[in-house]
């Protein structure tokens, strides 16, 4: 069974609920990519936690947090909390590059999401986690 965080001021719902809701009430190609990022994010870390914070904000955590799930009009938007600590081969990372900490992925309407390699960066993000913890 996966984990999620608290309920408070959420309406009773828990986190995954009211990421669940959102996939639905976006009902375009938004929520279509934030469901199937969600998946991938389960699939490369059965042990994720999922959380609702910022009021409405899906965000994905493991020994802290891996990233976020943010939509917006033109574009869904991964945030990689320490995403400039993470080698990125494939070169997903296209947008907050300037940043010393995070990195983020644009996805657009019609990409091809590279599922093996983001799932290799979450996987990676999940490993700088554990290892940060365990020092």
């Amino acid at each position: 069974m996966k984990k999620s965080g608290s309920t408070e001021g959420t309406g009773g719902k828990s986190p995954s609920q009211l990421i669940e809701t959102r996939i639905i009430e976006l009902g375009d190609w938004r929520g279509e990519t934030l469901a199937r990022l969600r998946t991938l994010i389960k699939q490369a870390d059965p042990e994720v936690v999922e959380e609702w914070k910022w009021r409405g904000v899906p965000v994905w955590e493991h020994a802290g947090m891996i990233c976020t799930g943010e939509t917006y009009k033109a574009v869904v938007k991964m945030t990689f909390a320490k995403g400039a600590s993470l080698e990125d081969p494939s070169g997903l990372f296209n947008s907050s590059l300037e940043g010393n900490t995070r990195r983020a992925i644009d996805f657009h309407e019609g990409e091809t999401i590279n599922e093996e390699a983001l799932k290799a960066l979450i996987r990676a993000a999940v490993a700088l986690n554990t290892s940060v913890r365990a020092r």
